[in-house]
């Protein structure tokens, strides 16, 4: 180990544990490189591995166990000793950790929008009557059915480049995804619209990338939370606290459609949320302004003004939607 210009003790190596698909060996790059600037003298490398997540393509996420799948691994790497941090998009990221382990940066970020993709239509005003959209998110699902009750809506899964592929194979008119991946692999031409956060809100912490490590001490003495910490972005820290609270007190997963987005100016921030059922039909829908310090405080009181709307009666339609046979 060295002892960089900051007094951190940095280590002779790091392992960054990341999926294989394009856009998150992308993340982990961005990651190693932002750290390679940082510590020079350390050897960084990544270590690509293939969640379970990314091998089951045939069902939705909320049948086979939800975003937990794509994180699973990767910590099990950090727990064998193969990897000493993990790279995530922090919007796949169960609310709860497990025990051992602990998330110690989020960079800034960089898109929250959702974007609308087709090759033949510009707009989802403009789709005609039956038109298929592709998404992999109950969420969408239910702002589209909402909104726009004349299209069908069926399960797009696979990463970026599949999804893309479908689209342009025809199997769909129209694809929704999180413009922050598009743009981040140089497909930003493929946008034909992105979607405003009041009509299409994002789901908590979409666009932001998070940094996972173990909680325990390590060995050698070195420490990872603070060797990582000039990463951390503690605007979108804050806005993301927010926005995960929420989730949280609904104990949010890919079967529950919700959405939380905070923005902050100055000293407030301001957050919306909803919650809603998969076909639109029951929906709530709460936003607030505090202090920009206190995000667990706003996203609690969010939390109670759409309990006030029934969400805990629109969460078990939800659940109840999901629950085998159903």
């Amino acid at each position: 180990m060295t002892r960089s210009e900051t007094s951190v003790f940095v280590p002779a190596t790091l392992v960054i544990a990341s999926r294989e698909s394009r856009l998150a060996m992308w993340q982990a790059e961005h990651v190693r490189d932002r750290l390679a600037a940082l510590y020079p003298q350390c050897q960084i490398s990544i270590l690509g591995m293939t969640t379970r997540g990314d091998r089951i393509l045939d069902r939705a996420l909320s049948q086979v166990g939800g975003k937990g799948l794509f994180v699973k691994e990767l910590e099990t790497a950090m727990l064998d000793g193969r990897a000493d941090l993990a790279v995530h998009c922090l919007k796949d990221v169960p609310m709860d950790l497990p025990d051992g382990f602990a998330m110690c940066a989020v960079l800034e970020r960089h898109e929250a929008r959702d974007a609308f993709v087709s090759n033949d239509y510009a707009s989802l005003e403009d789709l005609p009557a039956g038109a298929v959209v592709g998404t992999s998110s109950l969420r969408r699902q239910a702002l589209i059915a909402a909104r726009y009750p004349h299209l069908l809506v069926q399960p797009l899964r696979g990463n970026l480049d599949t999804r893309l592929g479908k689209l342009d194979a025809g199997q769909y008119a129209a694809i929704i995804l999180a413009a922050a991946g598009l743009e981040r692999l140089g497909l930003a031409a493929r946008i034909r619209t992105r979607l405003d956060v009041v009509s299409s809100l994002p789901a908590a912490a979409q666009g932001a990338l998070s940094i996972e490590i173990l909680a325990a001490p390590r060995k050698d003495g070195a420490d990872l939370a603070a060797l990582l910490a000039p990463l951390n972005h503690d605007e979108t820290a804050r806005a993301v606290a927010a926005e995960r609270k929420v989730a949280k007190v609904f104990g949010a997963s890919c079967q529950i459609p919700m959405a939380a987005h905070a923005t902050i100016t100055g000293a407030l921030m301001h957050l919306r949320a909803m919650v809603a059922t998969p076909d639109g039909a029951r929906s709530a829908y709460a936003e607030l302004e505090g202090p920009a310090d206190a995000p667990d405080a706003l996203g609690q009181g969010v939390a109670d003004l759409l309990a006030m709307q029934d969400a805990a009666g629109i969460l078990d339609a939800c659940r109840q939607a999901a629950a085998p046979g159903a």
